[in-house]
């Protein structure tokens, strides 16, 4: 499975992108915490199993208890709330001390500490779903499941119909958000508006699109290949959980702008 740098790398490189295009809305007390998370959160059970039985203390109790915490949903649910605490206070001394700047000039609250607790578990499985146990994790055998791999995938009408219908769709919609951004043809108030209807489109036509691939696989009897022989149920799942949940998580954890606008307006 991956190692610290993988996850770390992957961690600090998404953390700084969203501080690049937030304008300091996500900070360097964000993509630290978020960093922390994503290379060390959920493998601390390991870990504390690995130091106590070379310690020779016994490593029964601990065992039970990493099964829970190495999961991507229960190491926020079962260490999220002490973890926000305590990142939180660490926030608030570092930004105290001088130690970590921040653009806003405030700490993390314990909700963003929590969100980004959370991120960071999420990112954490991102690659080791995809990259541990050999290719053989119980995560990337589903999704491979969701492909046809028995004989040369049949090419079906009506999911040619289907998929070119939902795909237009957000063919279409996306040049028109491209024509608005690249030629000013409407206020700013209207392209925002417009970029929400973008987002609500394409989450309509990503439920749309599973619950055509799920019916073809787990409705329709004998089985039929939803989108020929891709596995389009589990890579759209997948990425649904992993990569753009955490993302969107990251979004909600930003500072507000009327916190950045107080920190300009500060006197140096």
């Amino acid at each position: 499975m991956p190692g610290p740098g993988p996850h770390m790398i992957y961690a600090l490189g998404s953390g700084q992108e969203l501080m690049h295009v937030s304008n300091g809305r996500f900070g360097p007390h964000q993509c630290v915490t978020y960093a922390i998370n994503a290379f060390f959160g959920p493998d601390i059970g390991s870990f504390s199993e690995w130091l106590i039985s070379t310690l020779g203390l016994g490593r029964v109790l601990v065992s039970s208890v990493e099964t829970w915490i190495h999961d991507p949903f229960y190491y926020a649910l079962i260490l999220g709330f002490p973890l926000s605490l305590l990142y939180s206070w660490v926030s608030r001394v570092l930004l105290h001390k001088g130690v970590l700047d921040s653009f806003s000039g405030v700490p993390l609250t314990v909700r963003q500490c929590f969100l980004l607790v959370f991120v960071g578990s999420l990112s954490h499985f991102f690659l080791d779903h995809l990259f541990e146990e050999n290719g053989h994790s119980s995560m990337y055998t589903w999704i491979l499941s969701t492909g046809w791999w028995k004989t040369r995938a049949p090419i079906n009408p009506d999911a040619v119909v289907v998929i070119g219908l939902l795909c237009s769709s957000l063919i279409g919609d996306v040049e028109l958000l491209v024509a608005t951004y690249l030629y000013r043809v409407k206020p700013l108030k209207s392209i925002r508006k417009e970029y929400h209807k973008s987002m609500r489109l394409i989450l309509v036509v990503a439920i749309l699109y599973c619950l055509w691939c799920a019916s073809q696989i787990y409705l329709v009897s004998p089985r039929r290949p939803a989108v020929g022989e891709e596995a389009d149920l589990g890579v759209l799942v997948f990425l649904s959980i992993f990569f753009f949940f955490p993302h969107w998580l990251c979004i909600l954890s930003m500072n507000s702008r009327d916190v950045i606008d107080s920190a300009e307006q500060l006197p140096l």
